[in-house]
């Protein structure tokens, strides 16, 4: 399991699921992350170049792997390569939605840039927290079975 650790919100959440089905873990980030004594943990700091991180898990990630992350053209990227893609909220990127997040991402930062919008996101909840852990467990199981 892939995680693009940089403001990842559901660090413990995913640490749970992992451990539930004994997968390996590697957080993939610029800086800023805690070590693990957990064998099963891995920390990659990749450079402070611009998508160093998003480069790593694309290069990494394989076809079943979960990458976990919030960044829509790297999910756009991991799917492209077979991997099962969910964000910190609990949403699936996979083949038959992608190209539309992209473009409403695209669409959104576009209205941001041209004032007709304010940049604000929603705030993340407990609810996003608990709609994450049921998908990560969906797809954990499925990537178990694949």
């Amino acid at each position: 399991m892939y995680v693009d650790a940089d403001a990842c919100p559901v660090k413990n959440e995913i640490l749970k699921v992992a451990e539930r089905h004994g997968m390996p873990v590697i957080f993939v980030a610029n800086g800023g992350l805690r070590p693990s004594r957990d064998p099963m943990v891995r920390n990659v700091i990749v450079s402070d170049k611009f998508d160093a991180a998003d480069d790593w898990i694309v290069e990494h990630a394989q076809s079943n792997d979960i990458v976990v992350t919030a960044d829509i053209p790297l999910a756009s990227r991991c799917v492209e390569n077979g991997a099962l893609v969910l964000g910190p909220t609990g949403r699936r990127f996979d083949a038959g939605n992608i190209g539309m997040v992209s473009a409403m991402r695209d669409l959104n930062q576009h209205l941001r840039e041209s004032g007709e919008i304010k940049g604000y996101n929603a705030a993340f909840s407990s609810r996003d927290r608990s709609q994450f852990l049921q998908t990560l467990e969906d797809v954990a199981r499925q990537a178990r079975n694949a």
